[in-house]
């Protein structure tokens, strides 16, 4: 018998080996958009997670004829009115001389400018992870998770990416970039979304 294949929309291997352990008890098989060459890059127009995760699980299910999985993901800052958010990967697109060799410590970098002054007590915020399945016929389901915590007054730490070595973790006291990427797993919003997302699976593929 044929697996029914699920893509998710990402051409990231370790979020496609993720999903694929995850799945791998509803006997489905998870490809990666590596396997479709044809499906270009989606741009995220969206002004909300949830836009932005659906956009590209639709985008992705209609070009491949399969069912789509994509989560959008960000930081929001309570102090800076939850920026950057939906912008988190190109928040300081718009301000290239900022020091860091990188986009992520340009984008660490500005979110530090931006925070200058603002003390501890106030540098709450969390990171947020909504995913989308969706199916070639628009049919939907959302799944979310976030991860509270606050922002230091520096990077530490070398694991992870993007916000990582500001965000600490207050059940460890370690900034995110500083865990294993099983303890990150257990407490990060992309994991608890993903799980939301599992307790969800088997009403919406029996549809």
């Amino acid at each position: 018998m044929t697996k029914a294949t699920i893509v998710l929309a990402t051409r990231n291997a370790g979020k496609v080996s993720e999903l694929a352990d995850a799945l791998r008890a509803y006997g489905l098989d998870v490809l990666g958009l590596d396997a479709f060459p044809q499906v270009g890059e989606i741009e995220e127009t969206g002004t909300t997670f949830e836009e932005n995760a659906l956009l590209k699980a639709r985008a992705v299910a209609e070009a491949t004829g399969h069912v789509a999985v994509a989560d959008d993901s960000g930081l929001e800052v309570d102090a800076l009115e939850r920026r950057p958010g939906v912008y988190s990967a190109r928040y300081s697109d718009d301000t290239p001389d900022l020091p860091g060799d990188t986009r992520d410590a340009r984008n660490n970098a500005k979110l530090l400018l931006e925070l200058d002054g603002v003390p501890a007590e106030r540098r709450t915020a969390r990171f947020r992870c909504v995913m989308a399945a969706c199916t070639p016929d628009g049919r939907h389901v959302f799944a979310e998770g976030a991860w509270e915590g606050h922002i230091a007054l520096a990077p530490e730490g070398d694991n992870g990416f993007g916000y990582d070595p500001l965000f600490i973790d207050p059940q460890s006291g370690l900034h995110s970039a500083q865990l294993s990427r099983d303890e990150k797993n257990a407490r990060s919003h992309r994991g608890k979304a993903l799980r939301r997302l599992l307790e969800l699976w088997p009403a919406f593929w029996r549809g």
